[in-house]
């Protein structure tokens, strides 16, 4: 009856440590933060934006491939001086942009 005890307890912990290490891996982190620069690569196709986190304060560095995001940036809708909010993946220490919008909406 111990053994099994044992073997259900160690069921548990494995299940545990599997739900929460995804989780740990695919963070969705959002923030409000003010565009302090962006540099977009010479091919249009990726940038890299280094935002003021406005109420956690520090600095935060997301790179940038959607071209919903990239248009914003190529016809100013979103430049430096703004405060956005977004939604950004720290998975790996990568910080993948996921939405990227004006504060006041655009």
């Amino acid at each position: 009856m111990r053994t099994l005890s044992k073997i259900t307890a160690a069921a548990a912990l494995a299940l545990s440590a599997v739900a929460f290490s995804s989780v740990a891996l695919a963070a969705d982190v959002k923030a409000v933060a003010e565009v302090t620069a962006i540099k977009v690569a010479a091919d249009g196709k990726s940038a890299v934006v280094t935002l003021s986190n406005t109420k956690g304060g520090g600095e935060i560095t997301v790179n940038v491939t959607d071209k919903t995001t990239l248009d914003k940036f190529a016809d100013k809708r979103i430049g430096t001086g703004d405060e956005v909010r977004l939604t950004y993946d720290n998975a790996g220490g990568k910080n993948l942009s996921k939405s990227f919008k004006k504060a006041a909406g655009c």
